[in-house]
């Protein structure tokens, strides 16, 4: 298997059983057994997922700026385990267990206070549970759009423990139109919307920018529904850094997105270049943290459509 497969290929790791046999030992067994468990689970997938093992070496080594260890990849694996078993615990017990520190969190609670809603893009690094468990904090406040149908046995699995979370779940296997009708629906209820920006699916168009030394896709997507709704961007980056302590910073990023048509592609580009200068210093703050396991450098299929985001402003009344 190639490491320049698209991500949506790769199959889900792991598998119904398996996921509920690591559920079972850590709800039973506790945290301290279940991250023992880790240890073996990291070494399975390090021999047996040779594309994600290559992927991992190919990133670090852009990362630390040289050939990355098998140590280091095998770390980079169990970071990712690590945050995985903690979901199921963060979504079973809430935030008590942990020490999640927040910074920024008053210029989110800010932008909040508005009632326009707000759109919360962030990245698959660290944990994006851990911003839904101090989301309970304000209950119903959080919406999180998240394909449901990649990962269909952690979806079932997260859903069992917390079926209230479930529900604040817009799925992103719809079509782009009823994605965007659904998010506006959220902000004109004064919602957050959260989303990952860093990856883009195999029909979206995508852009390149500079991230770690080469040009690299990312989708257009995000921006054009920021455009279409009119509402407040905050970033949002989540980094596990170690044991139960995770750190959630939030930096506002416009209070209106504006996409002018006779230079969208400029602005796009601006846009997208910014969230990848971002992502860059926080990986480079905690470079085991970020979690794509493909060949995200690979070339961008062709743009062969104008994606649903940027005509959907008419049909949303914004």
């Amino acid at each position: 298997m190639s490491t320049s497969e698209h991500w949506q290929n790769r199959p889900e790791g792991g598998g119904r059983f398996a996921l509920w046999l690591i559920r079972t030992i850590a709800l039973r067994g506790g945290r301290r057994l279940g991250r023992l468990c880790l240890y073996p689970i990291t070494l399975y997938f390090y021999l047996r997922r040779g594309p994600e093992r290559l992927a991992s070496k190919q990133y670090l080594q852009r990362a630390f700026g040289r050939p990355a260890t098998p140590w280091q990849v095998l770390k980079h694996i169990h970071c990712f385990a690590a945050t995985i078993l903690d979901r199921i615990f963060l979504l079973a017990h809430g935030e008590k267990p942990f020490r999640i520190e927040t910074q920024g969190l008053e210029l989110l609670d800010q932008r909040v206070e508005q009632g326009r809603g707000v759109l919360l893009f962030g990245s698959h690094q660290g944990s994006f549970e851990a911003l839904r468990a101090i989301g309970a904090r304000r209950p119903g406040l959080l919406r999180v759009v998240l394909d449901k149908q990649k990962t269909p046995a952690m979806t079932e699995l997260l859903e069992a423990l917390a079926p209230e979370v479930g529900a604040c779940v817009i799925d992103a296997a719809q079509d782009g139109t009823s994605i965007a009708l659904a998010m506006a629906e959220a902000c004109r209820d004064g919602a957050v919307v959260a989303m990952l920006a860093d990856r883009g699916r195999g029909h979206e168009v995508l852009r390149r920018t500079e991230f770690l030394g080469s040009s690299a896709p990312f989708p257009v997507s995000p921006w054009l529904l920021a455009h279409a709704l009119q509402v407040p961007v905050v970033l949002c980056f989540g980094i596990y850094l170690g044991g139960n302590r995770y750190r959630l910073i939030f930096e506002p990023l416009s209070d209106r997105v504006e996409i002018p048509r006779h230079a969208r592609g400029p602005a796009l580009d601006a846009l997208i270049a910014r969230y990848a200068q971002r992502l860059e210093h926080y990986i480079h703050v905690a470079p085991y943290n970020w979690f794509n396991f493909y060949d995200f450098w690979q070339d961008a299929p062709p743009a062969a459509a104008e994606p649903a985001a940027a005509v959907v402003g008419e049909r949303v009344g914004v």
